[in-house]
């Protein structure tokens, strides 16, 4: 319940995001759905995702053998499948999309993870570590020397087109790049590791995520405004003021090239080092706030837990009808038409069928191909092993 309440919040604010204006017209500022949703929201769904692949790879105690590559064929699957629904939502969406798809990279994040199911939470947290610092360094590194990014959301055509751009994109300059995101992921899969019905790492969640936040914003802030790290951007980039502080809350696009001080911004999708922590703090928040209050009242977060199980249905309804841009002249109210119909599809949906449609599919074809590898015997095996304790 608290998981999937978590999830169901990482939709929503995707869907402000994606929907709601991201700055006042009056004032040129921010607006509130900007500044608490965006890049968060994408990082959480990361993060869960992890949660979600180390629970069903065996949770505390990874999977071995047969079993083990049983669940990677199986997570292979799964990435494939969304792979495929990403690339057809893209083929829907117009040439200037009001939406950057995550789910292309998704599958992607999916298949990356696959050498990592059988790693335990000490080597897992290690191999965030080292994605998110070493992502960013590859990303400023190899900007001027990799293919241009050229679509937003890219369709079979654009990979067999430019199959190098189209990986360039997935790894290191798109919208969601699997590289930096790979910290999410691994963190949530060292969590997923952990025993998260325990009160105690509930509580841990809580304070680390609230405390690498803080670490994260403070230090940032010490090397822009201590070291005077914000001039060296501006004489370095020859940008004004005002072009440097709107880099600083809505992003430049790309990491920039010009000096090595950008990796100290915590511009949302900027995928710095600091970015990432900032965005990773949040996420273990969230789900440790979530996790301690589903203990108490489960029951009244039914339509954010119902959501976030079924979120690739949701998020593929979404963007298909957001491709219609019917939400342009009247955003707050399409918003509040989107939240209501997707809590209210998921809750009738789930007490009164189950599974969500799409996640339906995608488990049937996981768990098929996976009971092909483990094989029949291998899944009768702890029967035979009962049988056997009762007559010795």
């Amino acid at each position: 319940m608290g998981i999937d309440a978590a999830r169901g919040l990482a939709l929503i604010g995707l869907m402000a995001i994606h929907i709601l204006p991201s700055w006042n017209t009056e004032t040129g500022e921010a607006t509130w759905s900007w500044r608490l949703f965006s890049g968060d929201s994408a990082a959480l769904f990361a993060l869960l995702a992890g949660v979600g692949l180390a629970l069903g790879s065996g949770g505390r105690h990874p999977r071995e053998g047969r079993a083990l590559a049983g669940e990677r064929v199986s997570v292979l699957v799964r990435a494939l499948l969304i792979t495929t629904v990403g690339l057809c939502i893209n083929a829907a969406m117009p040439e200037n999309p009001p939406a950057y798809d995550i789910l292309f990279y998704y599958g992607v994040f999916f298949l990356l993870a696959i050498p990592f199911l059988h790693a335990k939470a000490p080597a897992l947290f290690v191999w965030a570590t080292g994605f998110g610092i070493l992502a960013p360094l590859m990303m400023q590194g190899l900007l001027d020397v990799l293919p241009a990014w050229w679509y937003y959301n890219p369709t079979l055509s654009n990979v067999l087109s430019n199959p190098a751009g189209t990986v360039s994109q997935l790894l290191l300059t798109g919208s969601y790049p699997a590289l930096p995101y790979m910290t999410y992921l691994l963190v949530g899969m060292g969590l997923g590791r952990l025993d998260l019905r325990a009160v105690s790492t509930q509580v841990r969640l809580v304070i680390v995520g609230a405390s690498l936040w803080i670490a994260a914003q403070t230090i940032s802030y010490v090397l822009l405004y201590g070291f005077e790290g914000y001039f060296k951007l501006q004489a370095a980039s020859h940008l004004s003021e005002e072009k440097l502080d709107e880099i600083l809350v809505w992003g430049a696009g790309s990491l920039p090239t010009t000096t090595g001080w950008w990796l100290a911004i915590t511009t949302p999708h900027s995928n710095t080092p600091l970015a990432i922590a900032a965005s990773l703090g949040v996420g273990m928040t969230v789900l440790g706030v979530f996790l301690l209050i589903s203990r108490k009242i489960g029951g009244w977060l039914l339509p954010l837990s119902a959501m976030g199980s079924m979120t690739l249905t949701l998020y593929t309804a979404h963007l298909l009808v957001l491709a219609l841009g019917l939400h342009e002249d009247a955003r707050y109210l399409w918003y509040i038409v989107h939240l209501l119909v997707a809590a209210g599809f998921a809750v009738v949906w789930q007490l009164t069928l189950g599974q969500g449609p799409l996640e339906r599919i995608v488990a049937l074809a996981a768990k098929g191909t996976r009971r092909l590898v483990v094989g029949q015997a291998q899944s009768s095996s702890p029967v035979r092993m009962n049988d056997s304790k009762r007559a010795r």
